[in-house]
């Protein structure tokens, strides 16, 4: 089967009066640039799990409240308490629940929806 396509061109196609002088960028591979992305890699990991206990204890000292005015502080602490409080009304919830919730949404649903019967011979 290889033999059929052994007469296809493998360059890319090339166009009559038109100047291609596209040139493909080179991949650099910097042993040095690698260490760096590692450490820096192993660094954040440390320093993102310091941030997260300082939101959680929610400091005013957040890189998030830098340069912010009191009023925009106060509105990113409110903001970041109701979503910690949505999820965890959706934590609480088991499986069970959401079925049954669903379930009696469902049942409150307007007949309309329900598929109508369909007959050949009407």
């Amino acid at each position: 089967m290889a033999d059929e396509y052994s007469f296809a061109s493998k360059s890319s196609l090339k166009l009559k009066g038109v100047d291609m002088t596209i040139k493909k960028k080179k991949k650099r591979k910097d042993k040095d640039r690698e260490r760096e992305k590692t450490e820096k890699a192993a660094g954040e990991s440390s320093a993102e799990a310091k941030e997260l206990a300082a939101m959680a204890s929610g400091s005013d000292e957040d890189l998030m409240y830098r340069g912010k005015t009191p009023a925009e502080v106060a509105h990113l602490k409110r903001k970041r308490e109701q979503e910690l409080d949505r999820i965890r009304k959706r934590a609480d919830t088991t499986h069970k629940e959401k079925v049954e919730k669903f379930n009696s949404y469902l049942h409150k649903l307007p007949e309309n929806y329900d598929i109508p019967k369909v007959s050949w011979t009407k």
